[in-house]
């Protein structure tokens, strides 16, 4: 009878345990939680010793928290009264990290500054959602946090948001208040979309043009079937001084930004800046262009001075950011002024192809030589979309990223196949820009209202890729293209909480991901949003 009693309270005690790990909301999900009986609870002033490491990301969780709590924090390098630990353990995982929560202290462990974000980032979410939003919250009286044990670290090392800013501009602060949404969810890559046949949004020395002509044109929406240019002087750039603004920002939330300027395709507003260097036909009318879709208006590959101003985007773009990739877009590049241009004409039959497609390859080629010559500091790989799989790819080395949209799975695989490496970032389900419901109050955007949450939380990166290609996969990234979406709320509604669900398909394992605890968890981020005073979608955040 001992013996029945004795297995009912252990079975009572581990159902306890696990009811207690799920109410952890907590994303992404950790790789590993196990959780204790009782909570650490904060005391006016908190001692914490920190290794020299993790001195900087302290700091900025410092001043977060001592914000919204009030708790003094006092830092010191060595103590045995310290409350909270940050020690140095050379053999966890680069971005990896361990959390040990007990009634009598916090203990976290880590490798690299990036593990002591992260480790800091779970730590805010253990607290209340406050404190992840940085501001004070009056109706907490008592700061604690339960006593648990995390080991963590993310399943794939690219982990990716990109945002579309050529169609629409919506500056400095708002991207900022993207990469705190980012850092929140252990999001490591924002890329940054930020030229389109609709505008160009970064200044570029050399060609003062590009922003005094190409960043604005004369309609705010742009037109789409029935809906016409509204005729409105609107536009906007971001200065060097503010890309270095943002470009350390980031840094400080270890998160790789990767500028794409968009070339040679979707580059009428760089065309109309420039049209004697860069136009196909430079004796006609070149204007930023005011309309969705696909512009006919490409850059001249085949004309030795549009080679030469790539070339010099490049070297200021180098400059301004620090990382390790630049993107150069290469998707939907109409071909047909090349079939009528004769210096393109000469060109292709100079590479000995028939194919125009590989005027693109071509044009790449020179590109990747040029950045191949500079100091090994001063080198970048380069990422493409998809398309670039079009043309013949073994011109050039496969030291290169494509990043896969349209037809992705299969695209990866293939890009796989070549040496490249591969990117997942699938139109359906990963373009949160479109409608994330069909009902009639959803504001106007692509899609019918099938790209739900559920939906992006339900699909699986990397599945049935075989094992020796697996390698060639860096991760995921959700894309939000800006066609219709002008104003920044618009775009936090649409953004969230998908961008939840795709950070966790980045960090967790596959077989520890589950829909229904997902959202569970989700409902915890209706404070966070609020406090933070960002829109987001309500559908399935009661």
């Amino acid at each position: 009878m001992k013996a029945k009693i004795l297995i009912l309270s252990l079975i009572g005690c581990i159902a306890t345990s696990i009811i207690s790990a799920q109410s952890l909301s907590l994303i992404p999900l950790p790789q590993s939680v196990e959780t204790g009986e009782g909570e650490f609870v904060f005391k006016d002033k908190l001692v914490a010793q920190i290794t020299p490491q993790a001195k900087e990301v302290f700091d900025l969780f410092a001043k977060d928290f001592s914000r919204a709590t009030d708790i003094k924090i006092k830092q010191i390098q060595k103590s045995s009264k310290a409350q909270l630990e940050l020690n140095l353990v050379a053999s966890l995982p680069a971005e990896g990290y361990t959390l040990k929560v007990t009634k009598e202290k916090i203990s976290i462990a880590a490798s690299q500054p990036a593990g002591f974000f992260y480790a800091l980032q779970t730590l805010k979410q253990l607290l209340p959602r406050n404190v992840m939003a940085g501001v004070p919250d009056s109706s907490v009286r008592r700061w604690s946090i339960p006593c648990v044990e995390i080991e963590d670290a993310p399943r794939f090392a690219w982990r990716g948001f990109m945002l579309d800013e050529g169609r629409h501009f919506f500056g400095k602060e708002a991207v900022k208040r993207v990469i705190d949404v980012m850092a929140a969810y252990k999001m490591n890559r924002f890329h940054w979309h930020l030229t389109e046949d609709q505008g160009w949004r970064i200044e570029i020395k050399k060609y003062p043009k590009l922003t005094e002509v190409g960043a604005w044109r004369e309609s705010k929406g742009l037109g789409y079937g029935n809906v016409k240019p509204d005729t409105e002087h609107y536009g906007g750039f971001y200065t060097q001084k503010d890309i270095r603004e943002i470009v350390e920002y980031a840094k400080a939330r270890f998160i790789e930004i990767v500028p794409e300027v968009d070339i040679p395709g979707h580059s009428q507003a760089a065309i109309a800046a420039y049209p004697e260097i860069l136009a196909c036909d430079p004796e006609n009318k070149h204007e930023v262009w005011l309309w969705q879709g696909v512009s006919a208006d490409v850059i001249n590959v085949a004309n030795p001075k549009a080679v030469q101003f790539a070339k010099d985007v490049i070297d200021e773009l180098t400059e301004l950011f620090p990382f390790g990739y630049i993107h150069l877009g290469g998707d939907e590049c109409p071909v047909n002024k090349w079939r009528e241009n004769e210096q393109c004409k000469a060109r292709l039959a100079a590479i000995g192809s028939q194919n125009y497609r590989d005027l693109q390859i071509d044009f790449y080629k020179q590109l990747h030589d040029h950045i191949a010559q500079k100091p090994k500091d001063k080198q970048r790989r380069l990422i493409f979309w998809n398309e670039i799989l079009y043309g013949n790819t073994s011109m050039l080395s496969n030291d290169i990223t494509v990043m896969a949209w349209i037809g992705a799975n299969q695209a990866a695989v293939e890009a796989a196949k070549r040496g490249m490496t591969t990117i997942l970032s699938p139109q359906i389900p990963y373009y949160i820009n479109r409608k994330q419901s069909p009902l009639p109050t959803e504001p106007m955007s692509q899609g019918h209202g099938t790209e739900s949450v559920e939906a992006v939380y339900n699909y699986i990166p990397m599945n049935n890729v075989p094992a020796e290609l697996q390698s060639k996969y860096l991760g995921v990234q959700a894309n939000f293209w800006t066609e219709w979406v002008v104003e920044e709320s618009v775009l936090q509604y649409l953004m969230l909480p998908r961008l939840a669900a795709v950070a966790e398909a980045g960090w967790t394992a596959q077989q520890k991901r589950n829909y229904e605890d997902f959202v569970n968890r989700l409902q915890a981020e209706k404070a966070y949003y609020e406090k933070s005073g960002l829109n987001y979608g309500k559908h399935v955040i009661k």
